[in-house]
């Protein structure tokens, strides 16, 4: 069975080069991930072309993920180590003079006015915390609760709640227009607050433009999940700042939350932060770190995503194919009845639906998937034009392979997010019987399926169809 939790790796400078990025495909990577906190436009479109010239030498489609970097607020320090002592007091400006151990300078304009006494600041993803203390016009004095190392450009999290800055930034919508212009299949948007901030970024909806990935990291998209999910494609549990703006002993349980009402919005969705934190330096995982990769699969993530791990780790293929065998071990342990149960409850019910083409594919949907547990059967095939069968299916979590037929390169790529679902790239002219059976055979001829097994199959009654109206179980051909 094909590893259904999808891979998404991010690329840095231990994994950028042609002859990597080919064995990390090799490997298992489903999605590359490009973020846009330290590298120009230009770099990032040079990596997107060296991806593509390299996916283009597999026959499994590669999607590429842009993260865009939203307003991060960061510290600026030099190269060297600066030590922030605990139990000393420091000084927190505005502007971008080099930083040291008393002094901060943040790139936030009068951020004396944002903050407020008992305000907790953690520097560097929480190497170092600080409590503020006293506020004034021109900085802001904290104490050093835990000290640590800083080096470089530290993200500092700030409570969102203190901050006015909207996202997306107008540096982020710069690097919109670039990777949209260069066909990238996602799009992911930093510190969302509300579903108007995903409103803001213009542009054709998917498969014609990217999908666009709501950064779940703030308390406000907590409270306003439902109107993120609405206006958002697709959902990233963001941890590291997540786990900074609420609390981390809640975190856990945010994560199910986040994972479970996106999935059952038909939303894939992605867990992120640390998942193999420790492959960074280290030749193999912690066994916390393979409890927490297992525990996302077990709590329905579409996706995990490598950090550091691939970007600047010591041997990013090695970290895929842990990551792999990690996510395969897992999912055979996976409660995918109860789940299915839990998703149809959660759903809405197609009877609901205004809209007859809409309530019609619904009902295909959640009957296919169905179907594969009163038939035991091994593939289920969606043949889908933009993608939504083929996601809608996969959210019920059915033991079958997903092999979605698609006459669209870019929707192939944009399904590399889908749990358990195998894009195909073709089109088979025709109607009714005929036509099936096209298809069944170009399948089986791929490896997929073998003759005389039942296959379950969603698909309008031709390639012009509008909906998935149709669904029919047949017999693979010899």
């Amino acid at each position: 069975m094909t590893r259904r939790t999808k891979i998404v790796a991010t690329i840095g400078p231990a994994s950028d080069s042609p002859e990597v990025l080919d064995q990390l495909i090799t490997a298992g990577v489903d999605v590359f991930r490009l973020g846009t906190a330290h590298d120009p436009v230009e770099r990032v479109l040079e990596r997107i072309e060296t991806i593509r010239s390299v996916a283009d030498t597999h026959v499994e489609p590669v999607g590429i993920l842009v993260d865009l970097a939203g307003p991060k607020v960061r510290a600026a320090f030099g190269e060297g180590p600066v030590e922030l002592v605990g139990q000393t007091t420091v000084k927190i400006h505005s502007g971008e003079t080099e930083s040291t151990a008393t002094d901060i300078y943040v790139n936030v304009d009068d951020i004396a006015k944002s903050l407020v006494v008992g305000d907790r600041l953690h520097m560097g993803d929480g190497s170092a915390t600080l409590v503020v203390t006293k506020v004034g016009h021109e900085y802001a004095s904290a104490t050093v609760e835990r000290g640590g190392l800083m080096r470089g450009r530290p993200g500092v999290h700030v409570p969102s709640s203190r901050l006015n800055a909207s996202t997306p930034t107008a540096e982020d919508l710069k690097y919109f227009d670039a990777v949209v212009a260069a066909d990238v299949d996602f799009v992911a948007v930093s510190f969302v607050k509300r579903g108007r901030d995903m409103r803001a970024l213009d542009g054709e909806k998917p498969p014609n433009g990217p999908m666009l990935i709501a950064k779940i990291e703030t308390q406000a998209a907590i409270d306003n999940l439902e109107s993120v999910l609405e206006h958002s494609d697709a959902v990233m549990v963001a941890r590291g700042d997540l786990g900074l703006e609420c609390s981390l002993p809640g975190l856990p349980a945010l994560q199910k939350k986040i994972i479970t009402e996106s999935v059952a919005a038909g939303r894939p969705v992605i867990t992120a932060t640390q998942m193999l934190e420790s492959m960074t330096t280290a030749p193999q995982p912690t066994r916390a770190e393979v409890t927490d990769v297992a525990n996302a699969v077990f709590d329905g993530t579409s996706a995990v995503m490598l950090s550091g791990e691939t970007a600047v780790g010591h041997d990013p293929v090695l970290v895929v194919k842990t990551m792999a065998e990690i996510l395969e071990e897992a999912e055979l342990n996976f409660d995918y009845d109860a789940w299915a149960k839990r998703m149809r409850e959660l759903a809405p019910n197609p009877s609901d639906e205004a809209n007859d083409t809409r309530r019609v594919a619904a009902a295909m949907r959640g009957a296919a998937s169905q179907a594969v547990g009163a038939l035991q059967c091994r593939v289920l095939i969606a043949v889908t034009g933009t993608g939504r069968t083929a996601r809608e299916i996969s959210r019920f979590r059915p033991r079958a392979e997903i092999v979605a037929v698609t006459s669209s390169e870019r929707v192939a790529r944009q399904l590399c997010l889908s749990w358990a679902v195998v894009p195909l790239v073709g089109s088979v002219d025709g109607t009714g019987t005929k036509r099936v059976m096209a298809i069944l055979s170009r399948i089986r001829d791929a490896g997929h399926l073998k003759p005389g097994e039942l296959v379950p199959m969603v698909l309008g009654n031709s390639n012009s169809a509008l909906v998935s109206n149709v669904m029919r179980i047949e017999n693979v051909p010899s």
